[in-house]
């Protein structure tokens, strides 16, 4: 799998997938990160990619012309199957949308900055506008980073247990059960005793129950949307 990210300020996201999950990712060609610098494809004196809106109003635009001859560049040499635009009017990201993206071959993501792109990309260019969460932030880099290890930690061979993925929160409209590690007592905090008994079935009841509670308790929006 293959994404491509482009930004106005690229350097932000070089150290995130340059560690961990997704480093080994890349190390093992099973996701390709590509970081593109907008301000590379500016005809403007001074590089600039962004300008003052039609209309009056404070804040600055994203151009069109920078945005669109970079993704004109890479599409040139590959097919994708989405480009979408981090913006906090877009579709919230849930887990669902994740397993679907993780199936692309090709993505390009597209990090919004300012007051957001001319509307005119949206219209034409965008095909998924993605949100993480209700609030808004000074660009959408953090929101690529999410996306991308969203994503790449679902793809085949990417998690040295692959099975784990398939456990976490929302795979299964749930959140996951409490999880322990050695010592069994610590100071007096103790393992519950199901998960010291070696029983596989009863332990995955156990788990399936305490996965339950705690959706009621915490999500039970989860359990409505069943």
């Amino acid at each position: 799998m293959r994404i491509d990210i482009l930004s106005a300020v690229p350097d932000l996201l070089q150290s995130f997938f340059e560690h961990s999950i997704l480093k080994r990712a890349n190390e093992r060609n099973l996701l390709e990160v590509h970081l593109h610098n907008l301000h590379d494809y500016s005809a403007k004196k001074f590089k600039q990619i962004d300008d003052y809106q039609f209309g009056g109003g404070a804040g600055m635009v994203m151009c069109i012309e920078p945005i669109l001859k970079c993704i004109e560049s890479l599409q040139k040499e590959r097919r994708y199957d989405e480009i979408i635009f981090t913006t906090p009017d877009g579709e919230l990201l849930e887990q669902k949308m994740v397993n679907t993206l993780s199936l692309k071959e090709n993505i390009i993501i597209l990090c919004g900055h300012y007051k957001g792109i001319d509307e005119r990309l949206r219209e034409h260019i965008i095909t998924k506008e993605i949100s993480i969460g209700s609030y808004v932030l000074s660009g959408g880099e953090l929101p690529a980073a999410i996306i991308v290890d969203a994503i790449g930690r679902l793809i085949p061979g990417v998690l040295n247990d692959e099975t784990s993925a398939l456990s976490d929160s929302f795979q299964d409209n749930m959140l996951a059960p409490p999880v322990y590690t050695r010592p069994a007592d610590y100071n007096g905090w103790k393992v519950p005793e199901i998960l010291l008994s070696g029983h596989e079935k009863k332990i995955e009841e156990w788990r399936n129950q305490q996965a339950l509670e705690r959706t009621k308790q915490r999500r039970p929006d989860l359990l409505q949307n069943d």
